[in-house]
């Protein structure tokens, strides 16, 4: 149970990037005041996704997957991406699921978010999406690019609003999409990253993710970055 130290009703709503309440500002004019980096380590909570976080939830999977957003919806504007995320965020069986989302917030305020499904079903969660798109294009050609490894448990989409990056919510994420792995009983964790985010690399191999091979999403070079999960020691 979280000890709930700090209460959101506590304090005038003053805050921002760094600040969760300003209490004032020095003669300087130096601000000060409850800092984020105090009250994420007591407050941070982790839950299922609700089909009413659609839109702060389609906002950080745009931020985080880019022009492959364009591609899953055949949108280009960016109102008619997100309407399009947000209506299968709030669908079942498929791969923007609610129902593949954990949410990071802090006091109901959505810091992050991580989306995971099987490889092994990731045809089957790529056909409401896809059957759309063939409609919308009169394609019935188009394809989308194989991300997941059968057998894996894929991170589709880890992402942290700008506002709370630099806490190590991503970090926490990864752990938490870690524990639902070993809990539904998988011996790998997958996830790919984009050749020209070095920084994100690091942090993955720094948490024991190592590279097996390079894939191709939506024209872009990805490592596809594998962790394998000791399932046997977290049951002794």
């Amino acid at each position: 149970m979280k000890k709930n130290r700090f209460k959101h009703d506590d304090f005038e709503d003053d805050t921002n990037d760094e600040f969760y309440f300003i209490a004032g500002h020095t003669d300087g004019g130096a601000t000060f005041g409850l800092h984020w980096e105090d009250i994420i380590p007591e407050e941070l909570n982790f839950r299922p996704a609700i089909k009413k976080d659609a839109e702060e939830v389609v906002e950080l999977i745009h931020l985080a997957i880019g022009d492959i957003a364009e591609q899953l919806t055949g949108q280009t504007k960016m109102e008619n991406i997100h309407a399009t995320l947000a209506k299968f965020f709030r669908e079942e069986n498929n791969r923007l699921s609610y129902q593949n989302v954990i949410v990071a917030d802090i006091f109901d305020e959505i810091t992050g978010i991580i989306v995971t499904y099987s490889g092994t079903d990731a045809y089957q969660l790529d056909k409401p999406l896809l059957e759309r798109l063939r409609r919308k294009t009169r394609n019935q050609n188009i394809n989308f690019d194989q991300e997941a490894d059968i057998g894996d448990l894929y991170i589709d989409t880890i992402s942290v609003s700008p506002k709370f990056q630099g806490y190590g919510i991503g970090s926490k994420l990864l752990r938490k999409a870690e524990e639902l792995a070993l809990q539904k009983g998988y011996e790998r964790i997958s996830l790919n990253v984009a050749k020209d985010n070095p920084d994100a690399k690091k942090l993955y191999t720094r948490m024991g993710y190592q590279e097996v091979k390079e894939i191709q999403i939506n024209g872009h070079t990805y490592d596809y970055m594998v962790h394998t999960l000791n399932f046997h020691a977290s049951r002794d």
